[in-house]
């Protein structure tokens, strides 16, 4: 005698008739929310726009957003995406005003468009950095990261939940170098690093290409670096160069990055 599977009372849940891709930044205070925190965040502005989110079937329904390469704790970004399917067609830049008035602050929606065939994830090659070293030298900043591009390899020790582990930070980084226009326009002795970091497995984090440059220079900064992530996307075809996922030009990923502050705090968009 075979059993019936058990089916969840109701109706069945509405099928998604569009996918949309966020772009957001994680400012100030916020960069110290964990993943979790941020999903958890975005889940609840939406419940508060009131926008019509698809939801899985089964006994325990949840909202049908996925995220891809979300930065550490700590960490600022101006480039954070994650996707969201709707059970009906909406303007994409009306779900963003909705969304981004319902975030709390420091979440701030930059972007909605409708994206290409393909999975997000596929899209996001490799992100560029912006590091601000405060008390560091331009001199020796530069001398750094040359002796580090200079290297075939740079393994560092980085401690996971398996027990220690180490990865070959050199293999990732296809640019890196010192901002000497950052380091000029600043005050209060600080250095700004820009480095293009490709996403491997196991993952090269910019806290692994900082440890490389103690390693293969004595660089050890006397306070915790304030890491930004500026763009994320597929490789250009420039060696170091970044296109934004939708059809964005490497020049406006260029301008995106050259507008941010070095506190890694840009202005927040209106809401």
């Amino acid at each position: 005698m075979t059993r019936s599977r058990p089916v969840p009372p109701g109706p069945p849940p509405q099928p998604p008739v569009q996918r949309l891709r966020m772009r957001l930044a994680k400012r100030g205070p916020s960069r110290f929310a964990s993943h979790r925190d941020v999903a958890r965040a975005i889940e609840r502005a939406v419940r508060r726009a009131g926008l019509p989110v698809a939801y899985s079937g089964g006994f325990t329904p949840h909202p049908k957003l996925s995220y891809a390469g979300a930065v550490a704790t700590g960490v600022a970004s101006e480039a954070e995406y994650f996707e969201i399917a709707l059970t009906r067609a909406c303007e994409p830049g009306d779900v963003g005003e909705r969304l981004d008035a319902a975030l709390p602050g420091g979440l701030d929606v930059i972007e909605v468009t409708e994206p290409r065939p393909g999975t997000l994830a596929d899209e996001l090659q490799v992100s560029q950095w912006r590091v601000v070293l405060a008390g560091e030298s331009e001199d020796a900043v530069a001398a750094a990261c040359r002796a580090f591009m200079a290297a075939d390899q740079v393994e560092v020790e980085r401690l996971t939940t398996k027990g220690p582990r180490r990865v070959n930070a050199r293999a990732a980084v296809t640019a890196l170098e010192l901002d000497r226009r950052a380091v000029h326009s600043e005050s209060g002795g600080c250095a700004i690093l820009r480095m293009v970091v490709r996403h491997m497995t196991p993952a090269v984090r910019p806290d692994d290409v900082l440890a490389a440059l103690r390693q293969v220079a004595g660089l050890a900064p006397a306070s915790p670096p304030l890491v930004t992530r500026l763009a994320q996307g597929p490789l250009g075809a420039v060696a170091g160069g970044l296109n934004e996922p939708g059809a964005v030009d490497a020049a406006a990923v260029r301008a995106t990055a050259d507008g941010g502050a070095a506190t890694g705090d840009a202005p927040a968009p209106a809401r």
